[in-house]
């Protein structure tokens, strides 16, 4: 009975060593190697997620409204969605004022073209 004992405690030993140091996801995973044999980065002993859903794309020509329509799939790993609205906020905002300046260029373009060249003193 005190040899299993002992087996047990050293066996919960090594796990929790194993575990402690990130080691766990290598050992019980195996060696997955590139084609030149060289061992991949392992992150965190999860797969890679399957991409089932379609990507989120900006229009070609996007606009302040088409940042406020994006929406995102909420996933166990994903980023903080409080940060994420923070930072589209704020390329909207961006966008915004870009396109008021293009604007504003645009038409001080077009007066500047009704007015005639300017002559040099």
């Amino acid at each position: 009975m005190s040899f299993f004992l002992i087996f047990v405690a050293i066996a919960l030993v090594g796990a929790a060593f194993l575990l402690g140091t990130g080691r766990a996801s290598r050992f019980f995973r195996g060696r997955r190697g590139t084609d030149a044999g060289e061992l991949r980065a392992l992150d965190d002993g999860f797969d890679q997620p399957v991409a089932n859903l379609p990507p989120v794309l900006l229009p070609a020509e996007a606009e302040p409204a088409d940042v406020d329509r994006l929406r995102f799939a909420i996933g166990l790993r994903g980023y903080r969605m409080d940060q994420v609205d923070q930072v589209l906020d704020e390329l909207r905002d961006q966008l915004a004022t870009k396109d008021r300046k293009i604007a504003d260029l645009g038409a001080e373009l077009g007066r500047r073209r009704r007015q005639g060249p300017e002559r040099a003193p």
